[in-house]
């Protein structure tokens, strides 16, 4: 991993922390994006002790709190996150475990005790893709599921000229590039679809279901539409990807 976009960033997210606080949490996966409430990809969470990964605010452990989950455990690369985490699950009913930590290292975290791990629009900050993913493997029981969303890989090489669509950036680039819509800088990654579906078929999942679609009603576009999840870039591309997978 490289330790430099590590440190970058995190002095980007404890910056920008408080304009993400409670942002499209769980049951959301993202904007314009289909909810939990329509895919039920989770099913039935309650006494299954649960992981987020870029766990943020905190908000989305409280959803699994809210449906009776067991074990609470949040990972985040953010102190200024992990600091809210704790203001917004002190009175779960379900014990709470937080680290600040980055996705690719294992803070502490035991092995084989998770029936869930999740991640909501978080897994695009990896410095290491292979590791995180190898990382979620050895934390999941076998048979466990891990569940994720982020932005589609499409969707940031098409820009919006004038009501015309037009690609930016070749589909087939992958690797780091600066994310320029923060006053801090930031690093991020871009992956192709199928580099995120074969690192998890090598790290030893099996996936159950990938979901593209997108959602466009007057309530979703007043909700999430802004300068960059746009209408006239959802009606022809997919904002969102979510990923369920299954630990063999």
């Amino acid at each position: 991993m490289d330790k430099t976009y590590l440190e970058i960033n995190k002095q980007s997210w404890d910056e920008a922390a408080h304009r993400f606080f409670g942002r499209n949490p769980l049951p959301d996966y993202g904007p314009l994006a289909p909810s939990e409430d329509e895919l039920n990809l989770f099913g039935d969470v309650t006494n299954l002790n649960v992981l987020e990964i870029g766990c943020g605010s905190g908000h989305s452990l409280r959803y699994m709190d809210q449906r009776n989950a067991g074990e609470l455990w949040g990972l985040d690369l953010s102190k200024k996150q992990i600091e809210a985490a704790k203001t917004v699950l002190k009175n779960c009913h379900s014990p709470v475990h937080l680290f600040e930590s980055p996705m690719e290292d294992n803070p502490g975290l035991p092995t084989n005790h998770f029936d869930i791990i999740f991640s909501i629009y978080a897994l695009g900050w990896t410095t290491n893709l292979d590791k995180t993913f190898a990382n979620v493997n050895q934390y999941l029981k076998k048979g466990g599921i891990f569940i994720f969303s982020w932005e589609h890989p499409i969707y940031n090489r098409v820009s919006n000229e004038n009501s015309t669509l037009l690609f930016n950036k070749s589909y087939h680039e992958e690797g780091s590039y600066y994310h320029e819509a923060w006053s801090e800088p930031a690093v991020m990654q871009q992956y192709k679809i199928s580099t995120y579906i074969n690192t998890l078929i090598n790290n030893g999942f099996k996936i159950e279901r990938m979901i593209e679609d997108v959602r466009l009603t007057k309530e979703d576009i007043q909700r999430d539409s802004n300068r960059w999840y746009s209408y006239e870039k959802a009606k022809a591309l997919p904002t969102s990807v979510i990923i369920k997978s299954q630990k063999l």
